[in-house]
């Protein structure tokens, strides 16, 4: 209605289970969600689509066939993989190349200064070598690189902040906490814009994913990418993180 729709990226997912009926990336349910999400959206088009998890109880040619007839009936733009492991993801692309399909263009991975080992050893090197964007999730792993929750009592803080707790609430856990208002002192800004900086300046994250409830948090958010770290602190952050 604004006459705003050409202006954002819009995307969205397929493949998590709703129901038992609607799950999982066979192409007959791909087509039904399709649907749905456009008749949801209020749109013609979908910008990205992404395989929300993979399934390997469909053949990935399967898939991809599905996901490329979308792309040439004009309802959807592009195509990404979210929470696909490296093998898997390599054999999407392969099996997209053999085939003359469209690929996967992005890959959405849990990725923050807490959860790195799934991402560093072996998903980056696939998005490198293929030249993919990185959108990764929980890039302030739920909040708690926020330093919102420094002690077992401030997981009243949210309705999810027992989870968070017991998650991130360890000796590696404030560890990090640590050293992202150590660096954000010195830069007179937040832990969170610290964080997010930090998976900016790795060359292969194209964007994290961040969540805004207000106005004020968006801003916040978004001042994050103009704050340069140096090399030096975007190493004392990625030790203070190691395992």
């Amino acid at each position: 209605k604004s006459g705003k729709r050409d202006s954002i990226v819009l995307a969205t997912k397929v493949g998590m289970e709703l129901s038992p009926e609607k799950t999982g990336l066979k192409p007959a349910y791909i087509r039904q969600a399709v649907e749905d999400s456009l008749r949801r959206l209020q749109t013609d088009v979908i910008d990205l689509y992404q395989a929300h998890r993979d399934d390997d109880a469909t053949p990935l040619l399967d898939t991809l066939k599905a996901f490329d007839s979308l792309i040439k009936e004009g309802k959807v733009r592009a195509i990404g993989a979210s929470n696909y492991n490296a093998k898997r993801l390599q054999e999407a692309l392969d099996v997209s190349k053999q085939h003359g399909l469209a690929r996967y263009e992005t890959l959405q991975p849990e990725y923050n200064l807490y959860d790195r080992q799934e991402y560093e050893s072996g998903l980056e090197q696939v998005a490198v070598k293929n030249g993919l964007g990185v959108i990764n999730y929980y890039s302030l792993a739920s909040g708690f690189l926020s330093g919102k929750y420094k002690k077992p009592e401030d997981a009243s803080k949210s309705q999810r902040g027992q989870g968070i707790v017991d998650k991130y609430l360890n000796e590696r856990g404030k560890r990090i906490v640590e050293a992202l208002e150590d660096v954000a002192a010195s830069h007179d800004v937040s832990a969170t814009q610290v964080a997010l900086a930090w998976q900016i300046a790795r060359p292969s994250i194209t964007a994290p994913i961040v969540s805004a409830t207000s106005l004020e948090q968006l801003d916040e958010l978004v001042k994050a990418t103009q704050l340069e770290l140096s090399k030096q602190e975007i190493e004392e952050l990625a030790s203070a993180s190691k395992l």
